[in-house]
């Protein structure tokens, strides 16, 4: 192999290694950086049922632990005997929070709630943006408050008193779902510096790589086989080690989070770069296939026009009619009277 072609060959193979790289990087930075695509990334989960339901207990949850539920129960406890008294307040409180709970549904059901759910992610993604380009370590939080104002607004209007005690109880603001936790933020802060330096670095390295690999070979076809394959299995190896980084990363959640939740919000974050991957795959698999069976199948294709020419050629060579000779000779006229002169003696009559 020639000096020319070995580069070209180490070109190709450092483009097919990079593309992948540049795919998950430039993933990274729109989803670190771009507030409006990624508000528009998690938008569907508003109508998710695990999200909601995920919704719907933290909110219960942050009522429930600002109501103290002695005052309540004191006209109500008067009256029970001490050793029932235990049994009273635990349905009590289990009343009580399932009316909490019904109030929170309404709301989060309500057709009013993906504009609540996109401008709270607007805000935790702006809070986001800033904590990553700043030098602090301030934990990144999902501030619940319109939520938790629309369900007080909903317990004011249940038309129950003890709604409106309740409402009395709550503060307007405390549920907080918490996102990326101060001692996160290093790590997190370094990848997002990654991210939007590769994602500005590494695409058109990769593009420089393959048209120059392509450029340097001399055999083209077993180059573009070769390229297509190796960007294809490139991008299903990122496919792979995404799918183990996000069971890593869900088995790693504590108890209190609901999988089905962070199942539904961590396919929402990586389906842009699941797409991209396999568009990668499946173009790279088109490329080698046209580039391995593209050329031989032209000739085949070629060769059998060519036959059906040259068969058509000798046809029409065959059908030809013999040329009229005024000279008695051959197949002119003079030869046609000849023959019917013969058949008049031996007939004896014209025919």
């Amino acid at each position: 192999m020639s000096a020319r072609g070995l580069a070209g060959g180490v070109l190709l193979l450092v483009g097919a290694l990079l593309l992948p790289l540049g795919l998950a990087a430039s993933w990274a930075r729109t989803e670190l950086t771009e507030t409006d695509r990624y508000v528009a990334t998690v938008a569907p989960l508003a109508d998710n049922a695990a999200v909601q339901e995920a919704v719907i207990d933290d909110v219960t949850d942050g009522v429930m632990a600002h109501i103290r539920l002695d005052g309540l129960l004191k006209r109500l406890v008067k009256a029970v005997p001490q050793a029932e008294r235990p049994a009273v307040r635990k349905r009590f409180t289990r009343g009580v929070r399932a009316f909490v709970a019904k109030q929170a549904r309404q709301v989060v059901t309500d057709r009013g709630f993906p504009d609540m759910w996109n401008g709270v992610h607007r805000t935790a993604h702006r809070t986001l943006d800033g904590t990553l380009t700043a030098t602090g370590d301030a934990p990144v939080t999902l501030d619940l408050t319109p939520v938790l104002e629309r369900v007080r607004r909903q317990l004011s209007q249940s038309g129950m008193g003890i709604g409106v005690d309740l409402v009395r109880r709550v503060p307007r603001s405390g549920v907080e779902v918490v996102l990326l936790k101060a001692p996160d933020v290093p790590r997190i802060r370094a990848v997002y510096d990654a991210a939007r330096h590769g994602a500005l670095l590494l695409p058109p390295a990769t593009a420089l790589c393959l048209g120059a690999g392509l450029m340097l070979t001399r055999r083209r076809r077993r180059a573009l086989i070769c390229t297509g394959a190796g960007c294809a299995a490139a991008a299903a190896l990122l496919a792979v080690a995404l799918a183990l980084v996000r069971g890593r990363t869900l088995d790693a959640l504590p108890p209190m989070v609901p999988r089905p939740a962070a199942d539904a919000y961590a396919d929402a974050l990586t389906e842009p770069l699941r797409t991209g991957v396999w568009l990668v795959v499946a173009a790279g698999t088109v490329t080698a296939l046209l580039a391995a069976a593209g050329p031989p199948a032209v000739r085949a294709v070629r060769h059998r026009a060519g036959k059906q020419e040259q068969g058509k050629g000798e046809q029409g060579k065959g059908e030809r009619r013999p040329r009229w000779r005024p000279n008695g000779r051959g197949g002119g006229p003079a030869s046609l009277g000849a023959a019917q002169d013969a058949r008049v003696d031996d007939d004896g009559e014209v025919g």
